[in-house]
């Protein structure tokens, strides 16, 4: 009964050590090995990058949900500063002598508008 203890101690013993990897028949499968880890790495690596992307994507909709309410923002403050009262309560303050014309303003049609 002690023997599989041993077994499994130098089992551990020769995997911790690394002594398997230089077995004959290990040895033949270091192609392989390495082709595994090299997918290991690209695996990593995309993982990485998709993480980055995602994030990216995130910060991005973020900023543009910011620039949007700005963009209403100045939108509706254009809107209200461009009223005609607003226009007129301005140009009285700036003391200029205009005033409304009491007539519509004349539409002038070319040849090539009709």
């Amino acid at each position: 009964m002690t023997e599989p203890k041993q077994n499994f101690g130098s089992r551990l013993s020769t995997l911790l050590t690394g002594r398997f990897l230089v077995n004959p028949k290990v040895i033949q499968q270091w192609p392989f090995i390495l082709f595994l880890c090299l997918l290991a790495l690209i695996m990593t690596a995309s993982s990485h990058s998709a993480e980055r992307k995602v994030h990216r994507i995130a910060a991005l909709r973020s900023e543009m949900k910011e620039l949007h309410s700005q963009f209403i923002d100045t939108r509706s403050q254009l809107m209200s500063e461009s009223m005609e009262t607003e226009i007129l309560s301005r140009v009285e303050e700036a003391g200029l002598n205009l005033r409304k014309s009491p007539q519509p303003p004349v539409i002038i049609k070319t040849q090539e508008d009709e």
